[in-house]
């Protein structure tokens, strides 16, 4: 079981964004990654900075810990622009970038650029389009190409990514096509639970869903010629009925964690301790967490 962590991009650089990107590196996260989003829920009158250049800076200040989006949408970005960023990214943080991509929600991001919001069909089939030019794009050299959502007209992408053949996708999904979109394009595959019953159903329930989650990946991966078991399974915690109660002690977590581990989940990732927020956990037990767990579930 690994164990990462998001960080909201909220933090004013000077003040407080730098140390906090290096203390996660100190205290043994295997993954730091931050939201891509315009803005978010409860922050979206307050501070927040965008993805790409705040993983610049994090590059900048960590050596070790690996860095990505969790997760990166169709909403506002386009798959050309977005790989010269990827490939730039990928070069200064010398190959530790990976980007976590979802099909996106009807959230704010969704209208910031005066569209109307997309419905849950086209938004699954922006996604499918976007995710294989994408991964054509950062393939290779030069692209063109004609879809119904998306184009590319000789777009280069020299010199392509540090890490090859290019950067790992870690693509969120639970439905059957985006089960198969992860199966096909996927090195890794994100789950937040099953949002269903995220108000009303019980931990228990929550921990079936993702069990049923897992098998349904399996079975995709199969479809596609792909042994699962090669794939690591992402869950992005406090979106469960469980909420924020596994971070409130060591064992709470420990216990949540070996509960996932046997479900299939291979890293879990935990938020940033942010005060007044759906995310205000204590920082001194979130650090107890970070250094002693992983031991634990080793």
């Amino acid at each position: 079981m690994r164990l990462s962590t998001v960080i909201l991009p909220i933090y004013r650089w000077a003040d407080e964004g730098r140390g906090v990107w290096r203390r996660a590196e100190g205290l043994g996260f295997d993954t730091a990654y931050t939201y891509d989003h315009l803005s978010w829920r409860s922050f979206r009158d307050k501070a927040w900075y965008g993805a790409v250049p705040t993983l610049a800076a994090a590059a900048g200040v960590t050596e070790r810990m690996r860095l990505g989006t969790l997760v990166t949408s169709p909403n506002f970005r386009h798959p050309v622009t977005l790989a010269k960023d990827l490939i730039t990214l990928d070069e200064v943080s010398a190959g530790r970038i990976t980007l976590g991509i979802g099909a996106g929600g009807t959230g704010f991001d969704a209208t910031a650029l005066g569209q109307e919001p997309w419905s849950a069909r086209e938004r699954a089939d922006r996604f499918g389009e976007f995710v294989a030019l994408l991964d054509r794009l950062l393939t290779n050299g030069e692209v063109s190409y004609e879809g119904e959502f998306y184009s590319a007209h000789e777009a280069r992408t020299i010199p392509g990514c540090v890490q090859r053949p290019r950067i790992p996708f870690a693509v969120a999904a639970t439905g059957p096509r985006g089960m198969r979109l992860a199966a096909r394009h996927g090195q890794a595959w994100v789950t937040t639970g099953d949002p269903a019953i995220f108000e009303t159903g019980t931990p228990e329930e929550s921990l079936a869903a993702v069990r049923g989650q897992v098998e349904r990946l399996g079975a995709a991966c199969a479809d596609a010629g792909r042994n699962a078991a090669t794939m690591p399974k992402v869950m992005l915690t406090g979106f469960t009925p469980d909420r924020n109660r596994p971070l409130e002690s060591v064992d709470a977590f420990v216990d949540f964690a070996g509960r996932h581990a046997e479900a299939g989940i291979d890293e879990l990732v935990i938020h940033w301790p942010i005060p007044d927020s759906d995310f205000d956990t204590d920082p001194a037990v979130f650090e107890r967490i970070a250094l002693e767990a992983p031991a634990q579930l080793a």
